[in-house]
This record gives C-alpha cells, structure tokens and sequence, in this order.
C-alpha cells in the first residue's frame, strides 16, 4: 500500500490528534548526534547510510538477509526539507538506532548520474530512476519490505510498501519507519496506524511530544 501525497498531507492534518511511536520514545528537547555532513554532490548525509553498488535487487536481498527493510532517500542538492530531516530527526538517537536496527537506507540524488538498476533489471541514471518511479520533490522516501526480497521482473514503483512524499516531522517520520517494519501497511492505511498509535497511547496514560 502506497502512501499518496493526499493521504500523508491527510495524516498530517491530523497532528493534534497523533502522539508518538509505542517503540521509538522521541525525547523532547535538542537533538544530541552531530550535523549532517554535506557530500560532493552537495547532499546532506549520514555515515552509517549503505555504501551500494546501486543494485536494488541486491540491496534489498542483502537487507532481508539480516531481517531488515530498504528505504531509498531521493535527495537533492540545496533542499531546505532535507537538511531538516537530516538537522532535526536524524540527529535523534532514538530514531537512529531504530532506523539502523531495522533498515538498509540507501540515498540517490534527485538529479544524480550514477547508474542504477532497478528491481526489475532495468538500467539507468539516477535522475531516470526518479522520473519511472514518478518522484517529483524532495525528501521522498520509498520503502521496501523484506518480504518483497527475490520479487522478480517488478518495478520499484510497483512493490513500494509505501512512500513518505516529503519531510515530515520526527514523530511521522519515526512511525512510517514502525509502519513498514511492523508490516502494518498490508492491513491498513498511515492515518489509521497514526490514530491507532495514539489510542493505545492514551490508554497508557503517555502524551509525547509529537515533535
């Protein structure tokens, strides 16, 4: 199941009803893990991101085999969203340590040349790549699941577990990561997961932060 850019502006609306993840306890306050450094294309970055020869396939294959999931950051040079995600959530120990346990996150460029093959074998640059996934801003993160390893002759456009079509603040961000992981988005949509979350946090007696 896709997330759409209606369904995520949809689940973004629904902010003040939403609080945090069960299992990635967002702390208030400033983030403590250093800035991003910014890389030769002019990308912000992380150094724990995969180091790929950029064949999906093999990504995620080599994902699944350690019981994680892909995600696939589409970036570019100058964005003032993605410097937030890497600046504010990603600065975020306990959504880093999540992220790291549990996904093989692998970054391209918007507008990049590097070539790319996607799951169904198809060759291209980068740039290619986002325009046949139909990816038109920044951040837009596509998820794989690990279940979805060995697939065969599909698209990485038609086996997304879902897409995170732009920044979304940490608490979002961090959910959509359990979201995918938990397998949640075989039975039901991101708003619901959200407003799921939020109940069981409510009968809890807990009210995070949803920043």
């Amino acid at each position: 199941m896709t997330l759409t850019r209606r369904g995520a502006l949809t689940a973004l609306a629904g902010a003040g009803l939403v609080s945090a993840a069960p299992r990635i306890a967002i702390a208030s306050g400033e983030a403590t893990l250093p800035e991003a450094e910014v890389n030769d294309d002019g990308l912000h970055t992380q150094s724990w991101f995969h180091d790929s020869f950029l064949d999906l396939a093999e990504d995620l294959g080599e994902a699944a085999a350690e019981g994680k999931d892909l995600a696939i950051m589409f970036e570019q040079r100058g964005c003032p969203y993605c410097r937030e995600m890497h600046n504010v959530n990603l600065r975020k120990p306990e959504i880093v340590d999540y992220i790291k346990a549990n996904f093989v996150v692998l970054q391209l460029n918007l507008w990049g040349s590097r070539e790319v093959t996607d799951f169904d074998g198809e060759a291209m640059e980068e740039r290619a790549l986002a325009r046949k996934w139909l990816v038109n801003f920044t951040p837009t993160i596509s998820f794989f699941s690990r279940d979805s390893a060995g697939i065969g002759d599909k698209s990485g456009r038609d086996i997304e577990a879902a897409r995170m079509p732009g920044y979304f603040k940490p608490f979002h961000f961090a959910s959509m990561f359990e979201y995918v992981h938990d397998g949640a988005y075989k039975d039901e949509n991101f708003q619901k997961f959200l407003q799921e979350k939020f109940r069981r946090l409510e009968e809890e007696g807990k009210k995070p932060s949803i920043w």
